[in-house]
């Protein structure tokens, strides 16, 4: 393989536009003239999304009364418009307005056309996005100053993963509903993408992590399949929750950038020159 490797570990469908964008910027940018990086897709996780009539019919009904509805992640967006296929605004009679966690989910709303409407949906997200995650859409939320006694919020989220926005609103007294609208599925160890693991100089590689999840499961199939462990890897992360992760299961060299595809290949091209 070529003098250095970076490995996109998002789902296939997203990482291929990163690859793209990640791709020209490494060109456009002289930083690898001699020798062109090798960029490797690695889908540690698969989204899945839950295709029930059921789930349909109960979304709607749910939404009828929602005060709040809040989206997860772009994947619980796409999951959720793909399953009801109508118009935000016409499961209530009201507006309901809607909680993101960062801009990549922004921009998944504004693509179906929500926050852009006659009497545009609210779209709540933190204004920093340093704070782009659970707890900063929290602290958006108190801004409110509403009752959450008298508030009913529907969380729009994949099966498992964190449960701390959904605790803190039952705390403070809302009527909180969860509701899964995909699965996540590792990658299977017989797929071929793993073979240009096996292949690379884990010390001239890069890994791109954007899931707590994934990274997680990353951990147990290193521990498993690759004895060399991961001590001589470089890992990106947008997120501090993800750079522990990455810590734990062994990543020599942690970077945290800030949220978003932009400072991931800002960040990318930064390790190049190293």
């Amino acid at each position: 393989m070529s003098t250095k490797t970076i490995v996109v570990t998002r789902p296939s469908g997203q990482s291929r536009q990163l690859i793209e964008i990640l791709s020209k910027s490494i060109e456009h940018s002289g930083v690898a003239k001699r020798s062109l990086p090798e960029i490797v897709a690695l889908p540690l996780l698969t989204i899945v999304p839950k295709t029930e009539d059921q789930l349909a019919d109960h979304i709607a009904t749910s939404l009828k009364d929602a005060d709040l509805a809040i989206f997860v992640s772009p994947n619980a967006i796409e999951c959720v418009m793909r399953l009801l296929e109508r118009d935000w605004q016409e499961f209530s009679k009201k507006i309901i307005p809607i909680g993101v966690m960062g801009g990549s989910s922004k921009l998944a709303l504004q693509n179906h056309g929500i926050g852009q409407e006659q009497s545009p949906t609210p779209v709540l997200i933190p204004k920093n996005p340093e704070k782009w995650d659970s707890e900063g859409l929290w602290q958006e939320l108190q801004a409110l100053g509403w009752d959450w006694s008298s508030k009913k919020i529907i969380i729009f989220k994949g099966e498992g993963g964190r449960e701390w926005l959904a605790e803190t609103l039952t705390k403070a007294g809302a009527v909180v509903e969860a509701i899964s609208t995909y699965t996540r599925v590792p990658l299977d160890l017989d797929n071929p993408a793993w073979h240009a693991i096996h292949e690379m100089d884990f010390s001239k590689s890069l890994w791109l992590l954007t899931s707590s999840e994934a990274v997680r499961y990353l951990g147990q199939v290193v521990k498993d399949q690759f004895p060399q462990g991961l001590q001589s890897a470089s890992a990106l992360c947008p997120h501090h929750n993800i750079a522990d992760a990455a810590e734990i299961i062994g990543f020599g060299e942690v970077f945290t950038t800030e949220p978003g595809d932009e400072a991931l290949i800002k960040a990318s091209l930064a390790w190049l020159t190293i």
